[in-house]
């Protein structure tokens, strides 16, 4: 059995300048712990894979294609693969969001 608990994991490089700590890393998936700080957000961009975003603390506002919404905790959102998506902290507190790539991309996401 392996445990990983985000707050002992370095912070992963990525290109959004946000912290996010890999969870799982394996070919069949990917999934990453996001924390956003109040004003924060991801670039827009769109990855080859469909990938599920499920918050675990905060009021995220998510854009999927044309579609951007204000989420909450315990909320999944479904983005399928190579739409525009992009994760908002527009909030004053911290958010917190799990992304999973299903299966693990292959090919490198396109920011934009």
């Amino acid at each position: 059995m392996k445990i990983r608990n985000y707050k002992k994991l370095e912070v992963a490089k990525n290109p959004h300048g946000v912290n996010v700590f890999k969870l799982y890393d394996k070919e069949t998936a990917l999934i990453m712990h996001l924390v956003l700080k109040a004003g924060e957000s991801l670039k827009p961009h769109i990855t080859p894979v469909d990938v599920a975003f499920y918050v675990l603390e905060g009021k995220p506002t998510i854009m999927v294609g044309n579609e951007k919404i204000q989420v909450t905790k315990d909320d999944i959102i479904e983005s399928p693969k190579d739409i525009i998506h992009c994760i908002y902290n527009e909030t004053e507190n911290d958010v917190r969001v799990l992304v999973m790539k299903l299966p693990k991309p292959t090919t490198k996401t396109k920011i934009l």
